[in-house]
């Protein structure tokens, strides 16, 4: 590193050692990043040879991405600066790539529509962000939930409901997603919700069994599903039957049986809103893991298989 012979380099001495203009080294000056080592008699500034090494990583950390405060923090050597802006430059940069690929992805998705069905996926993607948000999928299931459901019950089931948008999608979970989108956010009335059969009644601990006891029996439904099994009696319809008996303080009869079976006829499930979501969480190629829908619907064809069946 060359050395200035009476110990400081003027403004434009320091920007011709760094390679850099004049007006550069002034601005990362005038923001105390560059301190100066004097001022000459006429008002000029002058550098000390630290003033080189440190504009150099200035100017490397800038290269990088890393904002000005950060800058600031780690050419004051504060313990962990270093750390700290290259974690958050990578959450940033990863956070613009998705965007990117979600970009791209709908881009694609237009592209290779059919032009008679340009005009309304465009007004589908157009309505998401890039990524889009989960918040109006969570907004909707929230508006439906009980409201002294408790909150682990409810981030439970949040988490199933609610499907992570993929960081790098094709374009059909593009469309799937913008129609999730779309689906939620029409009008439509409590009647028209999936709503399971003694929700209206749950106070917080019904809630929360209720919940609990639905989600162990689509779990068992779902390897039932994989296996590819037809609706049938078995361990998952005993713990879908018993968990509604448990919640409504009656016992499984097949009175009871037959009541909740034309409760659960009537109550309407919104099989395209899981159809959506299975689009959403499974890659080209992948096998679609059962959602809580298709359980719910294998189980209903159980229940009523088992009705009939007596009934004959």
């Amino acid at each position: 590193m060359p050395t200035p012979s009476d110990g400081s380099w003027s403004i434009g001495e320091l920007a011709e050692h760094a390679r850099t203009t004049v007006k550069t080294v002034r601005f990362y000056s005038d923001r105390g990043l560059l301190p100066e080592l004097s001022r000459s008699g006429g008002g000029h500034r002058r550098y000390g040879p630290e003033a080189l090494e440190r504009l150099r990583l200035i100017r490397s950390l800038r290269g990088l991405g890393v904002p000005l405060p950060e800058v600031h923090r780690i050419v004051d050597e504060r313990s962990g600066a270093l750390e700290d802006a290259v974690a958050g430059q990578l959450r940033t940069l990863g956070s613009q790539l998705t965007a990117l690929r979600w970009q791209e992805a709908a881009l694609r998705l237009v592209q290779e529509s059919d032009p008679a069905e340009r005009a309304d996926r465009l007004q589908l993607i157009g309505a998401l962000g890039t990524p889009p948000s989960t918040a109006p999928l969570a907004r909707f299931w929230r508006a439906w939930l009980p409201a002294r459901m408790p909150a682990k019950s409810t981030a439970d089931f949040l988490e199933v409901a609610v499907p992570q948008p993929p960081d790098s999608p094709s374009s059909g979970q593009v469309l799937a997603f913008a129609r999730l989108n779309a689906l939620v956010s029409r009008p439509c009335s409590g009647t028209a919700r999936p709503q399971p059969a003694a929700h209206g009644a749950a106070g917080a601990r019904e809630s929360a069994l209720l919940y609990a006891g639905l989600a162990e029996a689509y779990e068992l439904a779902g390897r039932q599903i994989l296996e590819g099994a037809a609706p049938h009696s078995g361990d998952a319809l005993v713990c879908f039957v018993d968990t509604y008996a448990t919640v409504a303080g009656h016992r499984d009869s097949p009175g009871f049986r037959r009541g909740l079976a034309r409760q659960l006829a009537d109550d309407p499930r919104f099989d395209g809103y899981w159809e959506l979501v299975a689009e959403v969480t499974t890659g080209p190629g992948e096998r679609a893991a059962p959602t809580p829908g298709e359980a719910h619907d294998w189980l209903l064809a159980a229940l009523e298989a088992e009705v009939r069946q007596e009934a004959a």
